[in-house]
């Protein structure tokens, strides 16, 4: 038996809804650790919340939907990006390096 024949099998609105279930999980983790910089997770996992937006973006003009940058920042950051922005110390030169040294070739 094969790893994916474990999964259950659901149908295709029980997957969306459990995806879209998770979706929200990750943006209230990433609002109750807002101590984490973007940089740290560019550093650790190669995405952000700014990726996490653009990609809202990306997905709703493949549905047809019209949602800008501002509104999907809005969605994953949960208050308006200057705002954020605003209350986000600077990166650190080790910060930095580490960024710098991951995606150096890229």
């Amino acid at each position: 038996m094969s790893q994916l024949e474990k999964i259950p099998t659901l149908s295709q609105a029980q997957q969306d809804a459990l995806d879209a279930a998770t979706f929200r999980r990750l943006l209230q983790h990433l609002d109750e650790n807002q101590d984490v910089q973007n940089i740290d997770l560019m550093i650790l996992a190669n995405f952000c919340r700014n990726c996490l937006s653009k990609w809202h973006v990306e997905e709703a003009r493949e549905q047809g939907i019209d949602i800008d940058l501002d509104a999907a920042r809005l969605r994953v950051y949960g208050m308006d990006y200057a705002e954020w922005k605003a209350n986000q110390p600077e990166a650190t030169p080790e910060q930095i390096a580490a960024y710098n040294a991951k995606t150096k070739g890229c």
